[in-house]
Parts: structure tokens; C-alpha cells; sequence
């Protein structure tokens, strides 16, 4: 885990994906306004598990008691990112941490 601090260009690079969504000035405006913590689990079901964690991406969707509920503003300013696939995750872990900060 560490505390890093996006700038808008790491924040476009990293949520590219979503660059075509009404919510993406929002998102980087947000994710560049502060620090962020950046972590990686290391679990069985771990995408899954931290997904149900956190709740829909649209806190007004998410379920009671999830981070997003209880804490995101919008899509935009949802409160906490967490990967999709395994895939992404490992792709995403490597955009914050170096090969030698994983183990």
C-alpha cells in the first residue's frame, strides 16, 4: 500500500477506458484533487470479494453499507477505485507499484 499522488495525465492514462463517458472530466478532476491510497489484495476471490465490498460503481445503485453508498458523490467522485478482472487488476497494479514493490 502507499499514498500517491495522481497528476492529470496519470489519471487520463489510467481510466482511458472511459474517456468517451460524460463522467471522465469528473473522474480525473476528482482522482488528481488529492492524494490517493494505492494498494493491491492478495486473496482468493479477491476482485470479487473487494467488488461486493465497495458496491456499484454509481453509488446510487450500490448496496447498503458499501463504501460507495456510504461515502461516493457520482459516478465521477465514486470514493474508491477497484478493478474488474483479474486481468485488470494486475494491469492496474502495475501502473502504481514497480515489479519490486509486488510480492
Amino acid at each position: 500500500m502507499k499514498l500517491t499522488q495522481m497528476t492529470k495525465a496519470d489519471a487520463e492514462a489510467f481510466y482511458a477506458v472511459h474517456n468517451e463517458r460524460p463522467f471522465f472530466g469528473e473522474l480525473v478532476e476528482y482522482m488528481t484533487r488529492g492524494p490517493v491510497v494505492a494498494a493491491i489484495l492478495e486473496k482468493d476471490n479477491a476482485v470479487e470479494d473487494f467488488r461486493t465490498l465497495i458496491g456499484a460503481t454509481n453509488p446510487a445503485d450500490a448496496a447498503e453499507g458499501t463504501i460507495r453508498k456510504l461515502y461516493a458523490a457520482s459516478i465521477g467522485e465514486n470514493a474508491v477505485h477497484g478493478s474488474d478482472s483479474d486481468e485488470n487488476a494486475a494491469i492496474e497494479g502495475a501502473f502504481h507499484f514497480s515489479r519490486r514493490e509486488m510480492f
